[in-house]
């Protein structure tokens, strides 16, 4: 099996819009290493991250962050080891499109 190390993936997600950041392709595990979110607006704004196994429906039980606030101007850095399975979904949302998200980590396949 071979490890890829890589950014998984960035996202600037519309305003209140659930968005995928990553989706683990098929016949793959991943390991999500970190993953950021940056606030780029004067003010502070509320963000969420979900983990979606097997891309199903949203659901309460998925969300590591919810309506979390953050400061304006700042970012906030997860240091994670989130273990992935193929067809498992990261999304985000944030209140204002002034948000940025990353996750970096480990293909293996």
């Amino acid at each position: 099996m071979a490890t890829s190390y890589k950014v998984l993936g960035q996202s600037n997600p519309a305003a209140i819009t659930l968005t995928t950041l990553y989706t683990v392709p098929a016949a793959t595990e991943t390991v999500v290493s970190s993953l950021t979110v940056t606030n780029r607006a004067g003010s502070a704004i509320i963000y969420r991250i979900a983990i979606r196994p097997n891309g199903a429906s949203i659901a309460d039980s998925q969300y590591l962050a919810y309506n979390t606030v953050i400061a304006a101007n700042s970012t906030v850095a997860y240091t994670l080891g989130l273990t992935l399975d193929a067809t498992d979904v990261i999304s985000v949302y944030a209140s204002t499109t002034d948000a940025t998200f990353q996750a970096f980590g480990s293909e293996i396949a």
